[in-house]
């Protein structure tokens, strides 16, 4: 709009500056022409001007009007768009909405299901609890089948392969939380057993409802807050569509203020040179015009040059706009990229969070497996073993079928679900892809835009030096002719001088001729003065020119400014693609990174599990022994017979319990086959599906690029899977071997415990002898012995361990060497891979390349369409207006363009086909890229974490190494000091360590529980790190401390043995003397004195004894102490580690799905471990105290006998001890089928989260979904503008061209008008001439500079001819001075009649020119038709575009379907890869806790040895010491027999390990099959992608078609325009025959001028005479000079009344310039007012129409109100005289049935109904209460005046012996009488015709009616008129008039004076009056 006024503002100004013009001139005539012709030539211009003022600004008004139309209806349609895009959104989120809600109610099914499942749990639980309280305790043998069905049913083969050491130190971490976790769990179970047995199962139901419905009300949170966010996005996307919007209208609104600045700027220049050209004076008039064309032919060039310019610059700003814009949409885009992900993250937490919530309901399912063990538990152990495990099976089938039909369910649903996420996942990454590419082909466009632009100026400039030269060559010529004109200007007034004084003397003879003189002397003096003032204005327009040029040096400069912008434009359009590909390749890293991490986490998960199983297998064993032990022990008491009878029942029993584990594991395989017959029917039906899509596949044809491509991809996948396998051979080999160390370890462990056994016997022999020699010395050497054997027991067994953790620490680091040449092979293969990568997307690059150039062809060829289809319909309109003779011709010529036509709908299909299959390509290579490129980026970061884990596992060997070597060195200083000393003065020392000790294990077990308790925020496992390095270093000081204390115990005790070793030597001294005294001295003296040295030494014994006792208890308690600090360092390394880890898991938090399962396995392992160090702890502890019993029983044997009442206390607390175990050992069975249940509870749940996340993606996908349409409505709505420009633009240029025939039309109408005055005299004819040219020159500028230049080139020649003819005029007028004036008269009144015949001509002209406008004015006419065809061809267009939107949804649903096969082929790759990834776990902590069992069997082996020595040496003191050797034999052989068993064991281990392989092996089959799936899938959709080009291909096809017919019709408007043309030039040569017949007419003056020659023969006579005046004219020349000096003061005064009606004009002009502002400022506002003015009389014109509607209806309504009226009437007459009986019935019934107190009530409500007064009725009552009489005479006695009258109820009527009738119309008439006024409608009451109220009216009820009752009760439109009160239902008077639609029934009508009025009752409003008065009646 702002364009197309200032093109109306430069057009008006273009007009007044023409009058300015015109005006000028006519003051510059003034001096010349006599004053009546001056007023014919005013006349003249007046009449014209109104007139065409009046017509341009009529024209101006209509292009307004049809302005403002075409507006309003782009606003309407952009309104109605905007709508539907509404309404779209609003369905989409209503879908969406209605979907969640679905999904929450399959969530409460499911939950319904659980809670049903639960209490049956419950129930059975009850039923069990009860069984038990009968039953009592039950073997724990029927426990132990059923705990290992449980390990072997979670038992799953895995692929073999090496892990790092990082990751087991991470599953170690992972193991001590878990048992943390375990010992929670523990608590929880003893808490809910003792539930159980107090409320048998009462409370379970409210603590599940409780979680269910927390867990439920979260679901709820999640879904809102997901809710909000969606809304949030929608709201976000709203605000960036007005953002846009906003921008556009800026761009807009900047785009129009230059416009108008520049036309201002043109317009100013064009009325300085018109101010320039009016100030110019008579005598050189001439030449000032030759100057002001010159000088406007060098503007209008500079115009030109600067409008190019102009054009230039805006479409560069557009460029530079549409560039930013596309930048800012980008970076839009990015935004909504990154929130989207931030969005996708913050729904992963919450499904984590949703999962932990899962994991704490576990528990509460797993229940029913609980239940199943405990039924077997109470089941009686009467039958034999046989009916159990029978019993077993069966209620494990029950079980397994109940899991099948749970997990079946849950599946189904599972697999649809990831069916669902997949299918999203890649939709998204397609659309991502898609937007990427579009915004590259918009780049590109525009880059090909910038460099048409370019060429284009470069044209420009090229023109512009060839107009200059031109320029040139024409101002040279202009040059020569201004000197000719000069002189003849000269020549001109010496001329008129002298004509002008032969007239004053002829007229007024001497008196004129002086005059005459005093004038030209004035003449003569303004003359210098106007040349003074010519040669100013010539230096002014010289210094424009230089001005001008000056202009166009900077304009040049400008466009080299220009160029370098496009130049950097370009580099920043390269900068963003290096950027998004740098994005592109972020985002795959990240992908990657999660990938490897989720594996890694499965590795560990499996490893884990495979331990879990080791270890129950070995406690088991365990369990075993103990209670073998147990019997042994027991039996020994009786007899050794017995023991042995024992042993061999004990075994039995091992064997059946091994059968029945046998038995179960064969059920297990059983099951196994079970499940993989299922896998294979699945595989079976997948198959099924498979040959269905290779049906599909046939019939297209595969692009044979995209399988090379997929063979190639084969081939390096069967590679890798060549390498697998190699690897899976190492690993197995390493297995064999690492298992034939583990035996020889276990023979050299056998062999040291033979040898240790065979010390003992010798040791012991040496003891006896010893014993016999000397009884003092025995007791004391014993324990010296015994002391220094376990000392050195303990030294050998750390030995081991250390040479064991050595062994290991070699075998990693080898596997890491090996590791590390792994990983350069994978980084070879890696980048080759990469080579092939960068192939496939050079090939990408270049199909991008061709698709785009095909896009701009489709483009330019859609164009032509339209344009030839435009063409097309002009072409008939013209056919349709043509005459009968032309039809043929049209006809070929429609079948020509009909052929022509078809040809191009062929070549349309066949680029679209092209353009289908280039694109398939595309996609398939895009898909290729990105899964190399995550391919890549998976093992970059494989590279990585196997580098970081090198350095790591460097780290902690050489750590460890170290402490080992710092270890042993200590180890042995240790042994060499205690085989060399003796222990005595330890006491003091261990106390204090003790202390110590046991602060810092305080210290530990609470850093533990704090490091339980910490949360897992990242601030908190800072703090957590920070505590763990300080407490690390604690325990490095401990250890320090610990190795001092060592040292300074070391030196203690060699001071003690030195000690000792002194008092031995005294003591052995005194005996010697002793002896040598017995020998010498008296006998009996010595006997005595030895007696009593014996007792004292016996003291001194004893006390001694006691204090080494109590040493060595001490002792031993200090080293369980320093075992159990080892146990917390490594723990708390341990937590260390797990920390680290769990840091590392927050960053891929994700991926803990299904980690609970594995978690709680590990934790019951740890917690077993636990258990057993517990159990070692004990055992040691009993061994010490039988050593202590061994040695108080020798020393009272040898002082004073056995105490024999304390060691059969010490058996009974033995004996207490082993039941109580049994106890743990039942519990401990428990648990484990608790924790069996556990996994179970946690599948199911697991499944229902992956269903959760299915949701949330579903959701998230349907979010990108609709971006994408949204984007493309935006897409759309910009193309839609950009056309809508483009029409403006090409109505401007309609317009311009309009104007310019407008302009041609007022140019030849003002060269007619000037051709009248023009041959008034010969110099009247010049002058006039030249302005005419002048006027033509500055009109037809507008049109084009080359015709300017014929234009002046023809103006030339002109002059050229009317000089001549000047010249020829001079010398013939110079020549005929002297003729007389009466001959001039007679040739005035040639002339005079010349002109009347020159007038008629121009009259015939005038005529002919008329008919040129109203040939214009057809043309116009036809061009706004071709306007509206345009539009029409728009709206066609349209259509199309619609049809390739379909086209494109079709192409989407098979991109969906696609989409949905990739998902299965990625879900098929994915647990292929878990499954991999979980066997490396599990073979992981397979390895760890083998190392762990191992020792455990080494300390239980070690433990068992001991108390079997200990109870052998007790009876050895019952029995005697004589059968001590035999004992310690059978001792022996029995540990060797226990040994071959446990060797058996460790075979069936080994056997069940290559079970285990061989189910891996199956594994691995079951993935190749799931690859070669994966294989069909790809082909299949290449197949798909085929299709997809071949429809794209047919599409381009019929584009390109379109787009040939378009250049064909284009071609043709060419056609038509060229016709234009030529009716132009038609015009110019209707001109041009005008210009000739102006020739011809000056043919004719030059006949004139001949008889002017004959007259100036003559004149030659009259000379004579002339020189005769001489004499008399040389007398007056004194007296002319006194005139001549009069006449200089008068031309001075004649000056300046000139210069100030030249400021007056120039004020007259700027004042114009101002109204036409202010005009344009009024138009503006005037159209605002029009288009406000507009909408008012609409609404106006809308409210008088609603006003008449309401009129006629009031009419027919008041119509209606007299015919009912009429009826009532009628009705009335009629029911006179008549009984209703059934009313009397009722009445009579009615009064009866009441009670007997109540029915005075009953009488007063008939009272009231009648019209009875209260003090009549109360009268009637009181008189007689029960008379019939005087109640029936009251009620026959008329109504009386109304009473507010109450609803009557069914049981409150009364009797009626006249007719009632009678008395209801009285008392409606009573009634009638209004009271309150009648209300009045406002308009204000009356709704718009558009509301919603309107909209929704019944048919029953009509509008006006339900205004009224809306407008009186708030607007309710469903108000029941009964049920409201009066004012509400009914109004008192017919408000709006109902019609004929209104209701029927009369209580609805209004009432009004005729009807009475009464409470309204509820009728429905079909009936009729005479229906609803029966209705009363009957009521």
């Amino acid at each position: 709009m702002s364009s197309w006024l200032g093109g109306l503002g430069s057009g008006l100004g273009q007009s007044l500056g023409q009058v300015g013009g015109s005006l000028a001139s006519l003051t510059g005539q003034i001096s010349n022409f006599t004053k009546d012709m001056l007023m014919e030539g005013t006349e003249e211009v007046e009449a014209e001007l109104p007139n065409a003022r009046r017509k341009e600004v009529e024209a101006i008004h209509t292009i307004l009007r049809s302005e403002n139309e075409r507006l309003k209806k782009l606003c309407t349609d952009l309104e109605e768009k905007h709508e539907a895009s509404e309404l779209q959104i609003k369905q989409q989120s209503m879908s969406y909405r209605n979907q969640l809600q679905q999904k929450e109610v399959e969530i409460s099914h499911l939950k319904a299901r659980q809670i049903a499942l639960q209490d049956q749990l419950l129930k059975l639980q009850s039923a069990a609890q009860s069984v038990i309280s009968g039953a009592g305790g039950v073997p724990a043998t029927t426990a132990s089948p059923s705990f290992g069905y449980g390990l072997s049913h979670h038992a799953s083969a895995f692929h073999d392969d090496d892990m790092d050491f990082g990751d087991i130190i991470s599953s170690q971490r992972e193991i001590n939380r878990l048992s943390n976790e375990v010992s929670r769990l523990e608590s929880e179970v003893g808490h809910w057993r003792h539930i159980a047995q107090t409320s048998k199962a009462q409370g379970s139901d409210s603590s599940d409802q409780s979680e269910i419905c927390k867990l439920q009300n979260i679901i709820k949170e999640l879904k809102q807050n997901r809710s909000q966010e969606i809304d949030n996005h929608q709201h976000e996307m709203s605000v960036l569509q007005n953002a846009h919007q906003q921008k556009l209208t800026e761009i807009t609104r900047r785009h129009r203020e230059e416009l108008s600045d520049y036309e201002e700027r043109i317009e100013e220049l064009e009325d300085l040179l018109q101010e320039g050209g009016s100030g110019i004076a008579v005598t050189d008039h001439s030449k000032i015009h030759e100057m002001q064309k010159t000088i406007q032919v060098l503007q209008a060039e500079k115009v030109e040059s600067t409008k190019k310019i102009e054009e230039l610059e805006d479409k560069i700003k557009g460029i530079n706009k549409k560039l930013s814009s596309a930048e800012n949409d980008r970076g839009v885009l990015k935004k909504d990229q990154e929130r989207l992900s931030v969005e996708n993250r913050q729904l992963l937490e919450e499904c984590e969070s949703l999962k932990l919530e899962c994991s704490k309901l576990q528990p509460y399912a797993v229940k029913q497996s609980d239940t199943v063990t405990e039924k077997e538990r109470i089941l009686p152990h009467s039958s034999s073993v046989e009916e159990e495990v029978f019993r077993l099976q069966q209620a494990l089938s029950d079980a397994e079928n109940e899991i099948k039909r749970l997990s079946n369910l849950n599946q189904d649903n599972n697999l649809a679900e990831d069916n669902l996420k997949l299918k999203m996942h890649v939709q998204v990454l397609e659309k991502e892809n898609s937007l990427l590419n579009q915004e590259k082909e918009e780049l590109q466009i525009s880059l090909s835009k910038l460099n048409n632009e370019y060429e284009v100026i470069k044209s420009t400039a090229a023109r512009d030096t060839d107009l200059d030269s031109e320029l040139c060559d024409l101002r040279r010529n202009l040059e020569a002719k201004e000197q000719e004109l000069n002189q003849s200007i000269t020549e001109k007034e010496i001329l008129i001088a002298e004509l002008e004084e032969l007239d004053k003397q002829n007229q007024e003879a001497t008196k004129h001729m002086i005059l005459i003189k005093d004038q030209l002397s004035k003449q003569e003096n303004e003359g210098d003065n106007v040349i003074s003032k010519l040669k100013k204005d010539l230096n002014d327009e010289k210094k424009r020119v230089h001005q001008l040029e000056n202009d166009k040096m900077n304009i040049t400069k400008e466009l080299d400014v220009q160029k370098e912008k496009l130049i950097q434009s370009e580099l920043v359009v390269s900068d963003l693609h290096l950027t998004k590909q740098k994005l592109e390749d972020k985002v795959a890293d990240l992908v990657d990174q999660q990938n490897e991490l989720h594996t890694k986490n499965l590795n560990i998960q499996k490893e884990n599990f495979e331990l879990q199983e080791r270890i129950k297998q070995k406690e088991e064993e365990l369990s075993r022994v103990r209670d073998e032990l147990i019997t042994q022990s027991l039996l020994n008491r009786d007899s050794n017979s017995n023991f042995k009878d024992d042993l061999l029942e004990r075994e039995a029993e091992v064997r059946n319990l091994r059968q029945n584990l046998s038995e179960i594991e064969q059920l297990n395989e059983n099951l196994k086959k079970v499940a993989f017959d299922l896998k294979m029917e699945n595989e079976k039906l997948n198959l099924a599906c498979e040959t269905v899509r290779h049906q599909l596949e046939e019939s297209i044809a595969g692009n044979s690029q995209i399988s090379q491509e997929k063979n190639a991809i084969v081939e390096a996948l069967k590679i890798e899977k060549e390498q697998l396998d190699a690897e899976l051979c190492r690993a197995e080999k390493r297995l064999l071997e690492e298992t034939n160390k583990y035996e020889q370890t276990m023979e050299e462990l056998s062999n040291a415990r033979n040898l240790s056994i065979s010390a003992l016997q010798l040791d012991h022999e040496h003891l006896i002898k010893l014993n016999q020699e000397k009884d003092f010395e025995i007791a004391e050497l014993k324990k010296n012995i015994k002391q220094m054997d376990t000392d050195h027991k303990e030294t050998k067994k750390m030995l081991s361990s250390s040479l064991e953790e050595q062994k290991q620490l070699t075998q990693l680091v080898n596997e890491n060497e090996i590791f590390i040449e792994r990983l350069k092979e994978r980084s070879s293969e890696l980048q080759e891979e990469l080579d092939k990568y960068t192939q496939a997307l050079r090939k990408n690059e270049i199909l991008r390349q061709t698709i785009e150039e095909k896009d701009r062809s489709l483009g330019s060829m859609k164009e032509e369409n339209n344009h030839l289809k435009e063409e097309l319909e002009r072409l008939r309109e013209q056919q349709s207006r043509a005459a009968p003779v032309a039809e043929p011709k049209t006809l070929d010529s429609i079948t020509e363009l009909e052929s022509e036509v078809n040809q191009l709908n062929i070549l349309k299909d066949n680029l679209k086909e092209e353009i289908k299959h280039h694109q398939k390509i595309i996609e398939a290579q895009n898909q290729s890229k990105i899964q190399l490129l995550q391919s890549l980026q998976e093992q970059k970061k494989e590279m990585d974490e196997f580098r970081y884990q090198h350095e790591q596992m460097n780290a902690t060997h050489t750590q460890l190494f170290l402490e080992k070597d710092e270890e042993i060195k200590s180890l042995q200083k240790t042994i060499e000091q205690i085989k060399t000393q003796l222990h005595e003065e330890r006491q003091d020392v261990q106390t204090e360590n003790s202390v110590i000790f046991q602060e810092t294990k305080v210290q530990g077990l609470n850093i533990e529980n704090g490091s339980e308790k910490h949360d897992l925020s990242k601030a908190e496992t800072e703090r957590l790190v920070k505590g763990i390095k300080e407490r690390e270093l604690e325990i490095k000081l401990l250890n320090e401390k610990n190795i001092s204390l060592t040292k300074q115990i070391d030196q203690l005790s060699r001071d003690e043995v030195g000690k000792l070793t002194q008092i031995i030597q005294q003591k052995d001294l005194e005996i010697q003397a002793l002896h040598a005294r017995i020998s010498t001295a008296s006998y009996p003296q010595d006997v005595v004195y030895l007696q009593q040295q014996l007792q004292a030494y016996a003291m001194e014994r004893e006390q001694v004894l006691a204090v080494l006792s109590e040493k060595t208890r001490e002792n031993s308690h200090l080293k369980t102490e320093y075992h159990k600090m080892m146990d917390i360092v490594a723990a708390k390394e341990a937590a260390l580690n797990k920390l680290q880890d769990e840091n590392k898991k927050l960053s891929t938090r994700f991926e803990s799905s299904g980690q609970d399962m594995f978690r709680e396995t590990i934790q019951n392992l740890s917690r077993i471990i636990r258990e057993k160090d517990i159990e070692i702890d004990a055992l040691s502890q009993k061994c010490q105290t039988l050593l202590t019993v061994l040695q108080t029983s020798n020393t009272e044997n040898e002082v004073g006998g056995v105490n024999s009442n304390q060691f059969e206390e010490l058996l009974q607390e033995r004996d207490k001890l082993k039941q109580q175990v049994k106890k743990m050992e039942e519990w401990k069975q428990q648990v484990m089928t608790t924790v069996q249940n556990m996994q179970h509870e946690s599948a199911q749940l697991q499944e229902e989260l992956h269903q959760l996340q299915a949701q949330v993606l579903v959701d998230s996908d349907n979010n990108c979904k609709l971006q994408v349409n949204y984007t493309g409505l935006i897409q759309s709505y910009e193309q839609n503008e950009t056309k809508l420009k483009n029409f403006g633009q090409e109505l401007a240029q309609v317009q311009h061209s309009i104007g310019q025939l407008c302009n041609t039309k007022d140019l030849l109408l003002g060269k007619l008008d000037i051709i009248s005055p023009q041959l008034s005299s010969g110099s009247s004819l010049t002058s006039q001439s030249a302005e005419s040219l002048r006027t033509i020159k500055s009109d037809v500028l507008s049109e084009s500079s080359k015709q300017e230049i014929e234009e002046l080139r023809k103006s030339l020649q002109e002059k050229d001819a009317t000089i001549r003819t000047l010249q020829e005029n001079n010398h013939r007028l110079s020549d005929s001075i002297a003729a007389s004036s009466e001959l001039e008269r007679k040739e005035h009144e040639q002339t005079d009649s010349e002109i009347k015949q020159l007038k008629e001509k121009q009259d015939i002209l005038q005529m002919s020119l008329k008919e040129k406008d109203l040939l214009i004015k057809t043309k116009s006419d036809q061009l706004l038709s071709l306007n509206e065809n345009f539009t029409n061809k728009v709206n066609e267009n349209e259509l199309l575009r619609q049809a390739v939107t379909n086209l494109k949804e079709r192409t989407l649903i098979l991109e969906m379907d696609i989409c949905k096969l990739k998902g299965e082929n990625e879900k098929i790759i994915e647990t292929s890869r878990e499954k991999e990834t979980e066997y490396q776990a599990l073979q992981e902590t397979n390895m760890k806790f083998s190392m762990m069992l191992r020792e455990k069997e080494f300390e239980c082996h070690s433990l068992k040895e001991k108390a079997l020595a200990f109870e052998h040496l007790l009876k050895e003191k019952e029995q005697g010491k004589t059968g001590e050797l035999n004992q310690l034999l059978n001792a022996v052989k029995s540990m060797q027999e226990k040994t071959v068993i446990f060797q058996q064991e460790r075979d069936q281990v080994m056997l069940a390990l290559k079970q285990k392989q061989m189910e891996n092996t199956a594994v691995q089959n079951e993935v190749q099959h799931l690859r070669d799936k994966e294989l069909r899938l790809n082909q299949e959709l290449e197949r798909l992608r085929n299709h997809l080009l071949e429809s794209e291909d047919s599409y381009t096809r019929e584009v390109l078609a379109a787009e040939d017919r378009e250049a064909k019709l284009r071609k043709k408007v060419t056609v038509l325009e060229e016709k234009l043309v030529s009716s132009s030039n038609a015009m110019e040569n209707a001109s041009h025959q005008a210009s000739l017949q102006v020739e011809s007419l000056q043919e004719q003056l030059n006949v004139a001028s001949k008889q002017r020659d004959e007259t100036a023969l003559q004149l030659s006579m009259s000379q004579e005479q002339v020189k005769q005046y001489a004499l008399s004219l040389s007398n007056l020349q004194m007296v002319l000079e006194h005139f001549q000096q009069e006449e200089k003061a008068m031309y001075s005064a004649e000056l300046e009344k000139h210069k100030q009606l030249v400021a007056e004009w120039k004020k007259k002009a700027e004042n114009l310039e101002g109204k036409l502002v202010s005009l344009q400022e009024r138009l503006d506002e005037a159209n605002a007012a029009l288009d406000s003015a507009s909408r008012l009389t609409e609404q106006l014109d809308l409210k008088e129409e609603q006003i008449e509607e309401l009129k006629k209806q009031n009419e027919l309504r008041q119509e209606m109100l007299d015919d009912v009226q009429k009826k009532l009437m009628n009705l009335v007459n009629s029911t006179e005289g008549k009984v209703d009986k059934v009313l009397m019935r009722n009445l009579f019934t009615g009064h009866f049935h009441t009670p007997k107190n109540q029915r005075h009530e009953v009488l007063r409500l008939m009272g009231s109904i009648l019209g009875i007064k209260k003090e009549e009725m109360e009268q009637l009552l009181n008189e007689d209460q029960g008379g019939v009489t005087k109640w029936m005479t009251g009620w026959l006695g008329g109504g009386s005046k109304s009473v507010p009258n109450t609803p009557l109820r069914p049981n409150q009527q009364s009797l009626l012996n006249s007719s009632f009738s009678e008395l209801f119309v009285k008392f409606l008439e009573t009634e009638s009488h209004p009271s309150i006024p009648p209300p009045k409608l406002s308009v204000h009451d009356m709704k718009p015709l558009d509301s919603p109220g309107r909209r929704k009216l019944d048919t029953s009820v009509p509008g006006s009616f339900k205004d009224t009752t809306e407008s009186r009760s708030g607007r309710r439109t469903d108000v029941n008129p009964f049920l409201a009160p009066r004012s509400a239902a009914v109004p008192l008077i017919n408000p709006a008039g109902l019609g004929p639609g209104g209701p029927g029934h009369l209580l609805l009508k209004p009432i009004s004076d005729v009807l009475p009025t009464f409470t309204p009752l509820p009728v429905l409003p079909d009936n009729s009056a005479g229906v609803v008065l029966k209705d009363l009646l009957k009521q």
